[in-house]
């Protein structure tokens, strides 16, 4: 794992943490429900981080893309299927998802430092 990811994991857990300490019970339960959303059921983990990815570059959330991304670096996925994930949401999302695909292939990169 490079640099990029070193410093999103580190950032995310630091303000999970300091988010969990005010958050209220409906807050709690959104994040408890976002992670049992990606458990293995019908469809299994790894299509699930899959969809999340596409979901995210269509929705152009840099965050959670790069969530996504390291989840299915977790899980497995290959180039070849990484690239077949961009090209739908590419497709879904139009040109303006360009800009994330971008900064996805660099979290990638750093990913598989």
């Amino acid at each position: 794992m490079g640099k990029l990811a070193e410093e999103f994991n580190n950032y995310r857990s630091k303000m999970n943490e300091r988010v969990m300490e005010t958050a209220n019970t409906n807050i709690k339960r959104f994040f408890a429900l976002d992670t049992t959303s990606y458990a293995e059921g019908a469809l299994n983990v790894k299509t699930k981080e899959m969809l999340g990815l596409v979901a995210s570059m269509v929705l152009r959330c840099d965050d959670c893309i790069k969530y996504h991304l390291e989840k299915c670096y977790n899980e497995g996925v290959t180039n070849e299927e990484l690239n077949e994930v961009f090209m739908i949401a590419n497709l879904v999302g139009g040109s303006i998802v360009i800009p994330h695909y971008r900064r996805a292939v660099e979290f990638w990169d750093d990913l598989q430092k």
